[in-house]
Formats: C-alpha cells, sequence, structure tokens
C-alpha cells in the first residue's frame, strides 16, 4: 500500500518541484536559425531591376537604388530591418454613478356595503373600523457607484525584420529580441502589418501604425518561475467551490 501512494504521489510532487524548464541553469535564447526572419534574408524574392540596370546604378552617385547617396533606405522588400518604436502611456478613468428611488401608497376602504361592514364594527374590539379594510404602502430606493482606473507605460524600440510583402504592397513584419541578465531572459516579440509610406526617413515606424499589432514584452527564468503559483495551488483554485 505504502508503494502504490508513492507511485502516485512522486510523479506529482517532481512535477510541482519541476515547473520550470530551466530549473538549476540560465534560460536559453531561442533558436535562430530557420527562423522567419533568416527565411525572410535568406530570399528576398524577386529582384526589382534587371543586371544591366543594376550595374549602371551602382556606378552612378544619382541612383535611386538603396544603397546609393541619396536613395531611399527605408524598408520596402522581404528581408529588410527596420527599427520599431513602442511608446505606451495611457491612462484611463471611468467613474460611474448611478440612484433610483420609488415611493407608492394604496388604500382601499369598504364604508357601506349593505351594512355588513357596521355590523362587523360591532363585534371588533375598541378602536378598530372596516372604514378601512386594507391599506398598502411600499417605499424603494437603490443607489450604486463604480470607478476603473489604468494607467499603462511602457517605451521600447527593437529591429522587425520585412517577412513578406502582400499583393496590395503592405508590408509583413516580425521581430524578436531577447536579453538575459543572470538567471532571467527578458523577452519581446513584434509583429504585424505596415504600410511603406507609414515608415519615417530614418526608417522608423511608431507601434500605433502597424496593423494587427502583437506586442509581447515579458520574461521568464527563476524569478518569473518564483512569481507563479505552484500546480498544487492552481489545482486546488480550480476545482474549490469556497
Amino acid at each position: 500500500m505504502f508503494f502504490r501512494c508513492l507511485t502516485v504521489f512522486l510523479p506529482c510532487l517532481l512535477i510541482g518541484c519541476g515547473t520550470s524548464s530551466e530549473f538549476g541553469r540560465v534560460p536559453e535564447f531561442s533558436e535562430v536559425q530557420g527562423g522567419a526572419e533568416q527565411r525572410a534574408m535568406l530570399d528576398p524574392g524577386l529582384p526589382i531591376s534587371v543586371e544591366g540596370q543594376r550595374r549602371v546604378d551602382r556606378a552612378s552617385l544619382w541612383s535611386g537604388a538603396q544603397g546609393s547617396l541619396l536613395g531611399d533606405r527605408r524598408a520596402i522588400k522581404r528581408g529588410d530591418i527596420m527599427t520599431v518604436v513602442i511608446e505606451i502611456n495611457d491612462k484611463a478613468e471611468i467613474s460611474n454613478s448611478s440612484s433610483r428611488a420609488r415611493q407608492g401608497s394604496e388604500t382601499l376602504g369598504v364604508p357601506q356595503l349593505f351594512g355588513i361592514p357596521q355590523r362587523i364594527d360591532r363585534r371588533l374590539p375598541d378602536g378598530a373600523s372596516m372604514a378601512e379594510a386594507v391599506s398598502i404602502g411600499s417605499n424603494s430606493s437603490s443607489s450604486g457607484e463604480g470607478d476603473v482606473s489604468r494607467s499603462e507605460k511602457l517605451a521600447l524600440r527593437v529591429a522587425a525584420t520585412v517577412v513578406s510583402v502582400l499583393p496590395n504592397g503592405v508590408l509583413s513584419i516580425e521581430g524578436r529580441q531577447e536579453v538575459r541578465v543572470n538567471f532571467e531572459m527578458r523577452e519581446l516579440l513584434v509583429t504585424g502589418f505596415v504600410r511603406p509610406e507609414d515608415i519615417s526617413r530614418r526608417n522608423e515606424i511608431t507601434y500605433d501604425k502597424i496593423a494587427a499589432a502583437r506586442v509581447s514584452y515579458g520574461g521568464r527564468g527563476q524569478i518569473t518561475d518564483m512569481q507563479q503559483p505552484r500546480v498544487g495551488q492552481q489545482v486546488l483554485d480550480a476545482i474549490l467551490p469556497f
């Protein structure tokens, strides 16, 4: 019986103790080789100009190519890199207040009903009468208040790669950044769609001009793992009714 209980609780104990994939070692960086950004750089797509025109552009200082002196160095094709500027400073406050009051009264009297109330009054105790047989009154009121306050502030910069160009010319970008400090890994992920005309001359774009923007900022490691509740606690929180 002892060994049966041990075989049941030992795996649970191991799972609860080893929730972190970096248990006892530093977090590993994500694999760069074979990612979407590297594939976009290795396979930039079809050339914009023919080979003869490309040779002429290389020999001219006034060429419109990206590598020329006066060329447009903004990201325009698959494999190009741009800078995404994330500056979020949002603040929202919502306050609601409501009140309601209602008052009503009803009185029913039968002073004359074939002389029946008078005969009943004779048998009633002193002070009782059928003049007002039924009297109903009601009074109700309700009030409610609600406040919501939210503030977010984030300032980041990350390099993103054009992974594809849609048929309408919109650029699909993806950027990932990882910084490891001691046993903690900080991760930043940005994806979305960008119009080429929204990219500045400095080859930068702000996050509010990225359609379907997905910004993920977090971390993993020993500190992050310690902030998470244990597996047993999560199970109890899910099944306990109180």
